[in-house]
């Protein structure tokens, strides 16, 4: 039996996403569903899909849930965070200022313009690992300073498979004139994409650490666009701000078996 979804498709820098309303409770989507529907020859295409569902706590305007595109639900995706706060202006349950929770706790947002502002949570340690530097910042990110080359992905596979079989998401970044290019492989994906948010907000806290960049607030170009990330402290990092464009693509119906 088949059931018609009413789809809206959003980005951010380029990370794109699925959004649903699922604020009555209607839509259930197994895993090979949503991985169809992620899928970009089978399916409408994209990163990642998202349920924009009723607050689970007093004083939130909704609950963020998301899946990656292999259909699992995942982690915190920063990119997603600010696409379903543009997502739920549009519907018109936020104004200029949100309140949410989603898997690893909750957030705030500001809508400056085609600006999302997203706060993010508190980042603990960084360690050395498998060659380069982890942090989670709300997913786990492995992070070096070097260049891509033609074999990046191959060689971040590798390296997200080090970690084991949950895997890390692995971020390549270059240093020049105090920001930072940022090339990602994400777990979930298997594959590169455009940006990260979670994987920016951890490059740009080693960055800083480990002297690549100066200051705690660093500009990041993803190969969809540009982002910043803003923060405090010295480890745990506090006060920790994604910023960058969201916007919608387009919206349709879709049967889903």
């Amino acid at each position: 039996m088949s059931t018609t979804l009413h789809f809206y498709k959003y980005h951010g820098a380029g990370n794109d996403f699925i959004l649903l309303d699922n604020r009555e409770g209607n839509v259930r989507l197994s895993d090979a569903q949503v991985a169809w529907l992620c899928d970009r020859h089978f399916g409408i295409g994209a990163d990642g899909l998202m349920l924009l569902e009723a607050p689970r706590a007093e004083g939130d305007h909704f609950y963020m849930v998301y899946h990656n595109a292999d259909g699992a639900e995942g982690s915190m995706c920063g990119n997603g965070g600010r696409s379903i706060v543009r997502f739920a202006a549009d519907l018109g349950v936020i104004d200029k200022t949100a309140r949410f929770t989603a898997v690893d706790g909750p957030h705030w947002a500001e809508v400056h313009g085609e600006t999302i502002r997203l706060g993010m949570i508190d980042a603990g340690e960084v360690r050395q690992e498998h060659g380069g530097y982890f942090l989670n910042t709300g997913s786990p990110h492995h992070v070096e300073h070097r260049e891509p080359g033609p074999d990046f992905v191959k060689v971040a596979r590798e390296i997200r498979n080090a970690y084991g079989t949950a895997g890390s998401n692995v971020n390549f970044v270059q240093a020049c004139n105090n920001e930072l290019s940022i090339r990602t492989f994400e777990r979930g994906v298997e594959d590169e994409t455009l940006a990260c948010g979670t994987g920016a907000v951890a490059s740009a806290i080693i960055a800083s650490k480990e002297g690549w960049v100066q200051g705690k607030s660093v500009v990041l170009y993803a190969r969809g666009g540009k982002l910043q990330v803003d923060f405090e402290g010295e480890g745990p990092y506090t006060n920790v701000v994604l910023s960058g464009p969201a916007e919608r693509v387009f919206e349709g119906k879709i049967e889903v078996q």
